[in-house]
């Protein structure tokens, strides 16, 4: 996916978890809407440069959104929400290993119990039931971690997961790395050790957990190769 034109600036703080000043080049400092409803850890260093989209929506209170950040450890995109559409592309390009029998592609389908899928891919194989999630918490030894806050809701979609699969429905959890110094993924179980736990049951029960990189660009992001997954961090 393609950004368009985008204006940088400096970030100078983030506040009430949607809002963000920026001062632009020249000086003037703008209010901005920051898409991302996480800790945000590393990602939002004062100082750091920051690059902004513009809506054409003339009644929106904040007219632009903060994008990408250039941080110590490369640079991240912060709009999680665009993880399900870079996904999206990269399963209708055929760049997901082990989906070639899946045709049809769709997005935000209802299932469980008042849940809806990120994506639903439907072919001759069966079903495939798709919950993304945006990584963009960076570690060292170049570990991205998820949750970056405690997350029940993200506990509850491993759960639904979990009850949907069937001989026909395969059910993944597939993590979309934003930053570009992350190479591997594992879960924060320092953060919400019950979302670690609850991702290792369903591991055991069968859920298939993917991890792909992005390649993150003032152009756009693309989804890249896959990368290790581990419960843990370990050595590599």
């Amino acid at each position: 996916m393609e950004f368009g034109k985008l204006t940088q600036g400096r970030l100078l703080r983030r506040y009430k978890r949607f809002l963000a000043d920026v001062e632009l080049p020249g000086g003037e400092v703008l209010t901005v809407h920051c898409p991302n409803t996480g800790a945000m850890t590393g990602c939002m260093p004062e100082g750091a440069a920051v690059w902004l989209s513009e809506s054409a929506v003339k009644t929106r209170k904040y007219p632009h959104t903060w994008e990408l950040v250039d941080t110590a450890r490369g640079m991240a995109c912060i709009h999680s929400a665009l993880a399900n559409r870079v996904v999206k592309e990269g399963f209708e390009a055929g760049k997901l290993n082990g989906f070639g029998d899946y045709s049809s592609v769709r997005s935000e389908v209802k299932y469980g119990a008042a849940s809806r899928a990120d994506l639903l891919l439907e072919g001759a194989a069966g079903r495939v039931f798709v919950e993304i999630k945006c990584v963009t918490l960076c570690r060292d030894g170049g570990w991205g971690a998820f949750p970056d806050a405690v997350s029940e809701r993200g506990r509850k979609h491993i759960r639904e997961l979990q009850a949907v699969r069937d001989a026909s429905t395969r059910a993944v959890l597939l993590f979309c790395v934003f930053h570009s110094g992350v190479q591997r993924v594992c879960t924060a179980a320092d953060i919400d050790l019950k979302y670690r736990d609850t991702l290792a049951e369903a591991l055991d029960d069968g859920l298939e957990v993917l991890a792909y990189g992005t390649d993150v660009s003032t152009r756009g992001l693309t989804l890249g190769a896959p990368l290790p997954f581990r419960l843990d961090p370990a050595p590599f």
